[in-house]
């Protein structure tokens, strides 16, 4: 069973960058303000890495994509196979 932290606002607000490797190792981390608690951090779910790999790929290939359609061909050819190969 993943462990579970308890701190303060002001805390985690100082340790975030160590809290979150924590989190990373698998630990749950409860916040709290006041002594009541306001926000969990815990780690994200196979499932939602995956989305957001995919995610990743689709936007980077919509950029990509967009970027060839504004891109004028140029050509630069054709050569015979001996001028590839000339010394």
């Amino acid at each position: 069973m993943a462990r579970s932290l308890t701190v303060p606002a002001a805390e985690a607000n100082r340790r975030f960058s160590k809290l979150l490797r924590s989190v990373k190792a698998g630990a749950r981390v409860i916040i709290t303000s006041h002594g009541a608690p306001v926000a969990e951090l815990g780690p994200v779910s196979q499932t939602e890495l995956e989305d957001a790999e995919q995610r990743r790929f689709e936007a980077a290939q919509a950029r990509l994509e967009a970027h060839w359609a504004t891109t004028e061909t140029k050509i630069i050819g054709p050569w015979t196979r001996g001028e590839l190969y000339e010394d």
